[in-house]
């Protein structure tokens, strides 16, 4: 199976929840910076994870402009899923969360979405991520990789 995990991180937080996604996928999986890839010539995979920090409710704006670009012919049919890194502060509610956003555009675009979106929890704006969460990220990415269609 090919997989790839295109992630954007302002503190490290995201980029090592990336990491242990991809990590535990088996099989050709790729984690890739949002700034390495051109996302009109995404190369074909079995299943695409985008995941970014949640700043004001939205994904990065380099996210929301990596998958607003993804063309519908190279999303169109294939299993994808979406995460976040965020606070868990009640207030933060208020505003949603970016993996909702990202999945939302993806499965418009015809990408079957694998999991509900999953966030994992910072302990503050600049991290560090809450204790077991790279345990929890690697578990996460099993349950896509087991529940892909």
């Amino acid at each position: 199976m090919k997989a790839l995990v295109v992630y954007d991180s302002l503190h490290g937080n995201t980029e090592k929840i990336a990491k242990a996604i991809g990590d535990a996928i088996s099989g050709e999986a790729e984690v890739l910076r949002v700034g390495a890839v051109n996302s009109s010539e995404l190369k074909p995979c079995d299943l695409l994870i985008v995941g970014s920090p949640t700043h004001g409710g939205r994904p990065t704006s380099a996210i929301q402009d990596f998958i607003k670009k993804i063309p519908e012919s190279t999303v169109n049919g294939i299993n994808v899923a979406a995460f976040d890194t965020r606070l868990s502060k009640r207030w933060v509610k208020i505003f949603g969360f970016a993996a909702k956003k990202i999945a939302d555009i993806l499965e418009k675009k015809g990408g079957n979405l694998v999991l509900p979106p999953e966030g994992f929890i910072v302990k503050g704006t600049e991290g560090p991520l809450e204790e077991g969460e790279l345990e929890r990220a690697a578990k996460w990415s099993k349950l896509v990789v087991k529940e892909k269609k």
